[in-house]
């Protein structure tokens, strides 16, 4: 056993020979990926790794032990699926004797959380190196001074080579994400997207938090120079890494953070960017961390021979990633914490090219948009999908969200009333007509949008009222064109707007039917109007 582990995992009720390597640093843990054969360095210094079959989460294959904890705690349903505690013990013994026959186990002792008197003590055990090194990248690295006591309170297994049993285990295939809040223990198999490991602290700290008065988010955050923070939701492939990785702005994290009564504080020590088509000019500071050793690359084609990257190859994975230290980014947050927000910004890419490039929301309808989650994925990304799709994920994180939506809107009502917070819907989805017909909207305009409402110049810009969400979109912004501020004005079929824009309202109100019980009547009138 290495003394740089707290305790022993025999103390979890694991009995193994396997030899534990605990604790390994990052040049140690990319050693070892190599010596397995499980990576390769690029060229200049990442590991780079194939995640096989699993280059995105198995979200149908994630369940939550349904018992006398959790049975009116979790909202189940679609997203939080049930698994009875006896597939579980069945499926935690299975678990254990395959940890009995391993050679070798990485461990690893993180936080999550960076707020001390918030974040919770995560033990990693991992078959694969690479693994080890990203959740290290990813969570918050304890001081070796914190090593030296640290008692684990929730355990992560992961191990990739197990195959769960459907009639066994209660799964629905060989591939398994079992959490279960009462022994703290979480089992996932089957998959080696490692991106599994870091969504199940997410959603440890989502169950957590709420009961302590602290707002778990799926959001980014950042800090401008005058102090003031400003937090970005938003689902995939809307904007939330990029936008926040601001040269200008101090950058607190990309994709998870708390909100207490004192900071906004990250959950993470590290970034998850997507990589595919990442350019230099775009994406700067994200771009730079390809080429530092102690990034993980995630289905990013290399060149075998010249070993140089190719990131607009998607034959391995559309949703390519790279895991890297938060500190590779420049100007970040030296304790991963800033002051309690003053702007929150919902990002949505609206496909349907509907909604405006920006709008100021009053506390009532943030909450509306927030509970709706909405953003579309694009026609062409699955085989007969001629039509942009609305997606509504509540919260922006509904696979992460074990309690109610209305536990997380009604403490986000909260906090925004209690700070005087300003609120924006920041739209970079499509201008000029659908995906398909328009474009995508300009980077450049919106940067210059988001600057305007995060340094308060915004405030004092003429606004109209949108005839069909009923929000404040301003009328004439210095340094954009004018003409994109009014998403109707740029289609040249302006019917086919009015009909498009029904469509997508009607969508907003068919989903909130679900949450009309559990708001107040100022949220409920925060609807888009259908004709």
């Amino acid at each position: 056993m290495t003394a740089s582990l707290s305790g022993s995992l025999a103390d979890l009720g694991i009995n193994t020979n396997a030899e534990i390597k605990a604790n390994l640093g990052t040049a140690a843990l990319a050693e070892q990926a190599i010596i397995n054969g499980e990576g390769r360095l690029a060229k200049d210094g990442p590991l780079v790794v194939e995640t096989g079959k699993h280059t995105g989460r198995s979200a149908k294959d994630k369940f939550i032990v349904r018992d006398a904890e959790t049975e009116s705690t979790v909202w189940w349903g679609k997203v939080n699926v049930p698994m009875t505690p006896e597939h579980f013990a069945a499926l935690k013994a299975d678990f254990f004797a395959a940890l009995a026959d391993k050679d070798r186990l990485y461990v690893a002792d993180l936080f999550g959380g960076s707020q001390p008197e918030h974040r919770v003590n995560v033990r990693v055990i991992n078959e694969l190196a690479w693994h080890n090194m990203f959740i290290r990248t990813l969570l918050v690295r304890p001081t070796a001074e914190e090593l030296k006591g640290f008692a684990p309170e929730y355990t992560i297994i992961d191990l990739p080579s197990f195959r769960a049993d459907p009639e066994r285990h209660g799964t629905r295939s060989e591939t398994v994400v079992a959490v279960n809040l009462s022994e703290k223990l979480i089992l996932i198999g089957g998959t080696k997207y490692a991106g599994e490991m870091k969504k199940s602290v997410f959603g440890i700290l989502n169950y957590l938090l709420p009961t302590r008065g602290v707002m778990p988010m799926h959001c980014s955050a950042n800090i401008g120079p005058d102090g003031k923070t400003a937090v970005f939701f938003g689902l995939s492939g809307t904007g939330k890494t990029t936008l926040s990785a601001d040269a200008t702005r101090t950058l607190i994290g990309d994709d998870e953070h708390g909100w207490s009564d004192t900071a906004v504080f990250n959950f993470e020590g590290g970034c998850y960017a997507k990589m595919i088509r990442l350019s230099p000019e775009a994406e700067p500071e994200i771009y730079a961390t390809t080429k530092m050793f102690g990034t993980v690359l995630e289905n990013v084609v290399m060149d075998p021979e010249t070993r140089e990257l190719d990131f607009d190859d998607n034959s391995l994975a559309e949703n390519s990633r790279g895991a890297y230290p938060i500190e590779f980014i420049p100007n970040t947050s030296a304790d991963n914490l800033g002051p309690v927000p003053a702007n929150v910004v919902m990002l949505t890419a609206d496909a349907f090219g509907v909604l405006p490039p920006i709008a100021r929301l009053t506390p009532d309808q943030a909450m509306y948009h927030f509970l709706s989650g909405y953003t579309a994925k694009v026609a062409g990304t699955e085989i007969g999908v001629t039509e942009p799709e609305a997606t509504f994920s509540t919260c922006f994180g509904a696979p992460f969200m074990p309690r109610h939506p209305s536990v997380y809107g009604n403490l986000l009502k909260e906090r925004i009333a209690k700070g005087g917070v300003q609120c924006w819907l920041l739209n970079t989805g499509w201008t000029g007509g659908k995906y398909g017909v328009g474009k995508r909207m300009p980077i450049k305009a919106t940067r210059a949008l988001l600057n305007a409402a995060l340094d308060g110049s915004l405030n004092n810009a003429e606004f109209r009222k949108d005839p069909n969400f009923g929000f404040d979109v301003p009328v004439a912004v210095e340094g954009v064109d004018s003409a994109i501020l009014d998403p109707r004005a740029t289609w040249s079929d302006k019917e086919e707007y009015d009909r498009t824009a029904q469509k997508l309202v009607q969508l907003f109100v068919d989903n909130f039917a679900q949450f009309e019980a559990h708001v107040d009547q100022g949220v409920r009138d925060a609807a888009p109007q259908a004709a």
